[in-house]
């Protein structure tokens, strides 16, 4: 198991990416959650098999979304995001 936290910046809030990553979600075997934040960036936790979690964090950038993202950060989670499915949280 694979579980990660991921900060998006760029153009990223305003412009559905949130409901955009979630339908990308659906696609693949992960569990996590994905939010805005006050200081205009997005921050993405989600866990499952190693494969797949790196598919889906690329799925992301293949989208149209990686053309608004200008920075991204990943770092490693030592336990998994606390989720159901995969969702938008506020």
């Amino acid at each position: 198991m694979k579980a990660v936290q991921v900060f998006y910046e760029g153009r990223v809030q305003g412009v559905g990416f949130r409901y955009s990553v979630r339908q990308i979600a659906k696609g693949f075997n992960v569990t996590g959650w994905v939010r805005n934040l006050a200081d205009g960036r997005v921050e993405l936790q989600a866990s499952g098999e190693a494969e797949e979690v790196s598919a889906f964090l690329e799925g992301i950038r293949q989208s149209d979304l990686g053309s608004l993202i200008k920075k991204e950060s990943e770092n490693a989670l030592a336990t998994p995001p606390d989720s159901r499915g995969f969702e938008i949280r506020t």
